[in-house]
């Protein structure tokens, strides 16, 4: 290593939990899609004015893919290794729950037990996040 740089090398390592404040990741917001999306497949079912039902599709494909949005993000950028070392079921966890705002879940169903089966998902997600930001 070269005098120039052992002399502009950081001499202190900083270490971050998250590349910005915590306070912007919450599983709330995967939640809040998901609660629209089993509201959307409600009214769907409660509905059979076949305009009706074609906006409603098209609101819960788009508030699915939202679902699935707000998830990765939480387990890309929020969730780090030791997380994932603690809880090892987490990783599962979300694949499962993307799944389920997916074609073969609320993306693609009308019923409402997806929608229900995708929150289930984000309440098991929800308690691990809660548990992180206690230690």
């Amino acid at each position: 290593m070269g005098l120039l740089s052992r002399i502009l090398r950081p001499r202190l390592e900083a270490t971050a939990h998250c590349d910005l404040p915590c306070g912007v990741y919450d599983p709330a917001q995967a939640r809040i899609e998901a609660e629209s999306v089993k509201a959307v497949q409600e009214k769907f079912q409660a509905n059979d004015d076949p305009s009706f039902r074609a906006r409603a599709i098209e609101i819960k494909e788009q508030r699915s893919d939202l679902v699935k949005h707000h998830l990765w993000v939480l387990w890309t950028d929020y969730f780090k290794p030791p997380h994932f070392e603690k809880y090892p079921e987490l990783h599962e966890l979300f694949n499962k729950a993307t799944k389920a705002a997916g074609a073969g879940g609320t993306k693609g169903s009308d019923d409402p037990a997806t929608g229900q089966a995708l929150l289930d998902y984000i309440a098991q997600i929800d308690k691990i996040f809660w548990e992180t930001k206690q230690g």
